[in-house]
Order: C-alpha cells, then structure tokens, then sequence
C-alpha cells in the first residue's frame, strides 16, 4: 500500500493560470494579492513578464469556467486558480450565479485532469467578503497553497501511470 500527497517542495517549477473576475475588484484584487504572496514565499516568480505565472482578466464571476476550462484544455499549466467574489443581493442573481460558476469550475477540472481551484467567495455580504479577502485572513492564500499542493499531487499520479506501463 501506499500513500500519496501532494507537497509544497516542488512549486518553483510549476506554472500556474490565475482567472480573475473583474466584477467587485475591491475584492477580487485582495484575494489576488493573497494568491501572489503565498506562490512567491513558496518560490514561484509572480512577475507577469515571469514564464510562471499567466494572469487572466474576465468581465465577471461568470466568464471564470469558461476561461478555465479553455486554460486546462492547453494543457500549458500544472494548476489553475479561479478568483472572484459573488456577494448576495436583493435578487436571485446571486444563486444563479454562484451555482454556475461551482459547476463550471469543477467541470473543467474534471473534464481535463488538470488542477482547477475554485477561489470564488459567496458571502451574504461585502463585510464577509472583506473579511475572507484581508481583513481577518485572505483566503487568495489558501487558494494558491491548493493549486501547489494539487499541482504536486497530480504529478505524482500521472508519474506512478507512466512507471506502471513500463
């Protein structure tokens, strides 16, 4: 028997997609600062000019899968991290929306075998919002140690695949 996990060791070599949803950027922007933070204290170069790390701009939390899904299709990345925020209002907007995206996130995960992080905070309000993105913690952190944690883990599996053909 064995077991498998994945490690934080191996992430400078890694390249990684960030998909971020534009719409409420206040937040958005934190959760972003909080993903480059933590991939650069585990040595991944955050430079945009970097060959490590792609940044992907979309109008809304609505457009992330989409963009995900075609970033895992290219099978150019070890992992891919979704941020956005979709914060509750007095329309069933939020539900649609929120219930979408969690779809469209796991879906291009799946379909492609590629790490897809779903960062995308549903709060009832801006307040939670704020505290998720910085105020008590920032979860754009944990979202990044995911994707490395993934990224190594995934690694792993497709290398044991390759050793068992042989």
């Amino acid at each position: 028997m064995a077991i498998f996990e994945g490690t934080f060791t191996q992430a400078a070599s890694g390249r990684f997609a960030i998909v971020i949803g534009r719409f409420n950027d206040l937040i958005t922007g934190k959760l972003l600062e909080g993903c480059q933070d933590c991939l650069k204290r585990h040595g991944v170069d955050t430079n945009p000019d970097g060959s490590q790390v792609d940044y992907f701009w979309v109008p809304g939390c609505f457009e992330i899968p989409l963009v995900a899904r075609q970033l895992a299709l290219s099978h150019h990345y070890d992992a891919i991290i979704c941020l956005g925020a979709v914060i509750k209002g007095q329309t069933p907007h939020f539900d649609y929306v929120a219930s979408e995206v969690s779809k469209g996130v796991a879906s291009a995960g799946m379909e492609t075998g590629v790490p897809v992080i779903f960062g995308v905070l549903t709060t009832d309000t801006m307040q939670q919002a704020f505290e998720r993105a910085g105020i008590k913690s920032n979860l754009g952190w944990n979202y990044a140690l995911s994707a490395i944690e993934m990224a190594s883990l995934m690694a792993q599996i497709k290398g044991r695949g390759s050793e068992n053909r042989g």
